[in-house]
């Protein structure tokens, strides 16, 4: 059991690991596709060169990150299979689906055209060499909604039945699972805010241009596409992650409680803007959760419900229970979970034995069709998960990393708003090149950039801890039954793959900034 739960954590470690080095290269990616498709648009309509020297140099920015993305997602999905089996098994056929038409549809679409995208200049005509850029664009941001929308029903399983013969669960509304309130909020809120990082990391580079007096004219018309497009797509995404904050408040109000350090419920709940949280073992409660905080009064109940005077349930409600509120208690939850893990072991011994009356028995209480079933679904199996959580305390995410990584997301979400109005009005009127301390900042936004979009996905996945898929599958049944220690050293191959694969491709990405537009006149 021991060498088990080193499994589980250093899967878990794994699979953070991966992801976090793929999404070093797929946010720009997303962005940086559309705005070379804008910069080839200008080139067909003008037919002035410049415009083609500037979107082949964008384009190579954008194909060093491409390659490596797509080497970094094939080994996530491969994760599934060799760390998470029992994941894959348990709800791979819903699971599985938007991965696989990700593949088949998206993924092929933007191979395809990529390769005309990068070698086909002057070999096709300028209008199917257009239509490939941005079939490119359109096919990378398709990859990535049936990704999101694969992620989001782990956070929101729905659309889907569980299968007593098979013991998994099943898809029965492809559009429950694509159009439920939490894909749709995390793929709006996820892509516009991919846009925004890599407007900042194209007036980032050119600001580097500008510093050195090299490039202009390119720096100075990049800066204005990016900052136009930053300025709208950051707005875009303050509104989706306002809108992802109330789903989140409706269907993973645990995950709402650890952000925002909130351990006992309050009607009216304020905000916290800022603040300092205590070690875990002095926190039990609202007045010893914090060393200073400075709260917005209401404002948490607002956002979260849309009422000031709405009542946010704190990770103690969640914990022990509040019938008043109608929050049932994770010990109860737990019993009934239980429950249902007994009667599944009850049928797998009774179709062993052959006993024909328990299988009979058990199979009315699975079955939605029959009052008693519908009773049971809904009563005890709907707690299923909670069946293999040990402790109460399981269910509480690691509450600082969540609080200090939703305020750096906002923080500099809010700057990149700033940032882009600021740079667009200065640009336009041909100031910006003379404010150098201004070019500066403008460099060290692109990693301020890269760390928010990192903790936004540090919300999205450490806040529904101990799930794999909320509420149904921890990750302790999640994980394979395989070696810790073999986990563990692939976790350190990994490491130094990834590692040394963003050394080579920041060492390459470095190299083509200095180089330079092809043949520009500076």
């Amino acid at each position: 059991m021991n060498d088990f739960l080193q499994t589980v954590d250093w899967s878990r470690a794994q699979f953070a690991l991966t992801a976090i080095y793929h999404w070093l290269f797929v946010p720009l990616t997303l962005g940086l596709s559309f705005m070379i498709a804008f910069m080839e648009t200008k080139y067909y309509i003008s037919g002035d060169e410049f415009w083609k020297r500037t979107t082949k140099f964008w384009m190579r920015i954008f194909g060093i990150n491409f390659a490596i993305g797509v080497a970094t997602g094939i080994i996530l999905e491969f994760e599934f299979g060799t760390n998470w089996s029992n994941y894959s098994h348990f709800v791979g056929d819903i699971f599985g689906a938007p991965l696989a038409i990700e593949g088949i549809m998206a993924f092929f679409m933007e191979s395809t055209f990529i390769a005309v995208m990068f070698f086909g200049w002057n070999k096709v005509s300028k209008g199917f060499h257009l239509a490939s850029t941005w079939l490119t664009a359109i096919g990378a941001n398709l990859s990535a909604l049936w990704i999101l929308v694969a992620n989001a029903w782990m956070q929101y399983p729905t659309g889907c039945t569980f299968n007593l013969e098979t013991v998994r669960n099943e898809m029965t509304s492809f559009w429950d699972v694509l159009l439920s309130p939490v894909a749709i909020d995390k793929f709006t809120h996820t892509v516009t805010s991919s846009f925004a990082l890599a407007a900042a990391v194209v007036i980032g580079i050119s600001a580097w241009y500008l510093l050195r007096g090299r490039e202009r004219k390119m720096a100075r018309h990049s800066i204005a596409i990016a900052s136009v497009f930053g300025l709208v797509f950051s707005i875009v995404a303050a509104f989706t992650g306002d809108r992802s904050g109330a789903v989140v408040a409706k269907y993973q109000p645990m995950k709402l409680a650890a952000m925002e350090g909130l351990y006992d419920g309050e009607q009216g709940a304020p905000l916290t803007v800022i603040g300092i949280v205590r070690p875990e073992e002095e926190r039990t409660s609202n007045d010893d959760a914090f060393y200073f905080k400075i709260d917005i009064p209401k404002m948490l109940s607002v956002m979260s419900f849309r009422d000031s005077e709405a009542y946010v349930a704190g990770i103690n409600d969640l914990l022990d229970g509040n019938p008043e509120q109608g929050i049932m208690s994770a010990e109860e939850k737990m019993r009934r979970g239980r429950v249902a893990v007994a009667e599944l072991e009850r049928y797998k011994e009774a179709k062993t034995a052959g006993d024909e009356e328990v299988i009979a028995k058990v199979r009315r209480k699975f079955d939605p069709d029959t009052p008693e079933g519908r009773e049971f679904l809904s009563e005890y199996f709907a707690y299923f998960g909670y069946g293999y959580i040990a402790t109460p305390e399981e269910l509480v995410p690691n509450v600082p990393l969540l609080f200090y990584s939703f305020r750096v997301m906002v923080g500099v979400g809010t700057l990149l708003i700033l940032a882009f109005a600021l740079v667009w009005w200065l640009n336009r009127r041909d100031r910006l090149a003379d404010k150098r301390w201004l070019l500066r900042c403008l460099i060290l936004l692109i990693p301020l950039a890269y760390l928010a979009s990192q903790a936004g996905w540090i919300i999205a996945e450490v806040g529904r801890q101990p799930w794999a898929i909320q509420d149904m599958m921890p990750v302790s049944a999640a994980a394979s039954r395989i070696g810790s220690t073999s986990v563990m050293v692939t976790f350190f191959i990994f490491l130094a793959l990834f590692t040394a694969l963003l050394a080579a491709e920041l060492s390459i990405m470095f190299k083509q900034i200095k180089i330079g537009p092809d043949n520009e006149k500076r």
